[in-house]
């Protein structure tokens, strides 16, 4: 039934899909369950998509960076083997890339070689995530995260950046998404992937004429867990800021202009936050930024 759900709601995206470059990375790696989920159907949706992501799982690895190496030890769940090159892709489906580095260089390489390559042009958009794990307000996990290291990265090279998390889930394979589909991994891939095509499409369905999301910030959207929210219809996206504050002067929404924060809103119910951080310090914006943002996710939108 899920499955039927997410392609009634793919068929329902606008055409602009089909000439929209994204660069799909995260800091699990290139073959879980996740990413793969969402790569599958951002290509259903009609978007032209590279995969690069880490060869093994980098969490944790926030914005280190290194000179990608033949590999040591296998990618994992065993996908390429000791020795191969630093930078490789699947043999039946070029698009899906790994990169023997960290989610920094992982997303340079898809910025700057295989989106010209594959693509014809660099990225419109990068999509980091879903991560497997909530990265919300703590300033720690924020700053420690490859997922928003990685969006940071792509925001700083000027490609307009989200980083995705989710609260449910275990790093597993993507082959899990087949053999096992009724595990509480590939359930919550499915409505994870669901959720972040729908904030995409909102986002990418604004009228052109200003940024997609303003230079040098980026987005980072958690997801609540899936144990009481069994599908995407359950959750509420909320617009939130990462760090709580009640000095702060933030945009002004839901009739107040103090935003909840990210981990006390993720904790309340089935809700997805929406906020806006700086990409270099990875630290809330302005109320003007946080604007430019709000305007164009408005419709799909709630107040708590």
């Amino acid at each position: 039934m899920r499955r039927y759900i997410l392609i009634a709601f793919l068929s329902s995206l606008p055409i602009l899909t089909q000439s929209t470059n994204v660069v799909l990375t995260n800091d699990d790696g290139w073959a879980t369950a996740q990413i793969r989920a969402e790569y599958d159907a951002l290509k259903a949706a009609g978007f032209k998509v590279v995969l690069s992501a880490p060869a093994v799982d980098k969490s944790g690895t926030g914005a280190s960076t290194t000179t990608p190496t033949v590999l040591a030890t296998s990618c994992e769940f065993n996908t390429c083997p000791v020795g191969s090159p630093a930078e490789g892709f699947n043999a039946s489906d070029p698009f899906l890339n790994y990169v023997n580095g960290f989610p920094v260089d992982a997303v340079r390489y898809g910025i700057q070689t295989l989106a010209p390559k594959l693509l014809g042009a660099k990225p419109d958009l990068v999509i980091s995530g879903s991560n497997v794990g909530s990265k919300c307000s703590n300033l720690g996990r924020i700053s420690g995260s490859g997922t928003v290291g990685a969006a940071g990265e792509a925001a700083l090279e000027g490609i307009p950046s989200i980083a995705f998390s989710g609260s449910t889930a275990s790093q597993v394979s993507y082959t899990d998404l087949t053999t096992n589909p009724t595990s509480t991994s590939s359930i919550a891939a499915h409505i994870y992937t669901t959720l972040t095509l729908k904030f995409v499409n909102t986002l990418l369905a604004n009228p052109a004429g200003s940024p997609l999301i303003p230079a040098g910030v980026s987005v980072n959207v958690n997801y609540a867990p899936t144990t009481n929210c069994p599908s995407a219809s359950s959750f509420s996206f909320i617009f939130t800021r990462l760090l709580p504050s009640t000095t702060a002067t933030d945009v002004v929404t839901c009739g107040r202009n103090q935003l909840p924060d990210e981990t006390s809103t993720i904790r309340s119910g089935c809700f997805a936050t929406v906020s806006v951080f700086n990409a270099s310090t990875k630290l809330d914006v302005s109320a003007t930024f946080q604007g430019a943002v709000l305007n164009k996710v408005q419709s799909i939108l709630s107040c708590l």
